[in-house]
């Protein structure tokens, strides 16, 4: 079962004539998991007690991916690229919001794509492992966080979008960035 799903993406990938965008990315790690969106991920993730990991996304980029694509700098970039809207455009919302591309089946209801780079862009579709059982249980080593869809974010699932195709790269450090986004959880 474990080379089978490998297999399929790649197999479905060259019949759609995927490239390399975000949401192609994203459908292989999500398998069959289903995106619930940020706001479930803030009912726990909120409080100080546990690093208010909620809050730190919140005053990020990546919570303002979306409406920044509403700039006028991004309209004057997305100009000079022959892009019309870059809040419509493929080329900016694989990046800018969450699992785009992937079947509505992907999403469960009250998800909303417009809450930009959500916390499941970095650490995989969460309808199986939001609730709090789980994520005890994964804490506990008692749920393997893999098979419930929780991913540990890597450099690789970074380049996915800080890359040489955006507009605005200037170049990407793993080690420099991904301290300016830290989040950790702090032990109860």
């Amino acid at each position: 079962m474990k080379m089978f799903l490998p297999l399929l993406t790649v197999v479905l990938m060259l019949i759609c004539g995927a490239s390399a965008t975000f949401g192609q990315s994203a459908r292989a790690t999500t398998g069959t998991h289903k995106f619930v969106g940020a706001q479930k991920c803030k009912m726990c993730h909120s409080t100080e007690k546990i690093g208010a990991q909620y809050k730190i996304w919140e005053a990020s980029k990546h919570a303002m991916a979306y409406k920044d694509l509403a700039s006028d700098t991004a309209k004057a970039v997305a100009a000079k690229l022959g892009i019309c809207d870059p809040q419509k455009s493929p080329e900016c919302l694989k990046c800018h919001e969450t699992g785009y591309g992937l079947p509505a089946s992907m999403f469960e209801t009250g998800f909303d794509s417009t809450a930009g780079v959500q916390c499941e862009s970095c650490h995989g579709a969460g309808a199986d492992y939001w609730k709090m059982a789980t994520m005890k249980g994964i804490h506990a080593n008692t749920i393997d966080a893999d098979s419930v869809g929780l991913r540990l974010p890597t450099e690789a699932v970074c380049l996915r979008c800080h890359n040489q195709e955006s507009p605005f790269y200037h170049g990407f450090d793993f080690k420099t960035y991904s301290a300016k986004i830290a989040h950790p959880l702090k032990e109860e």
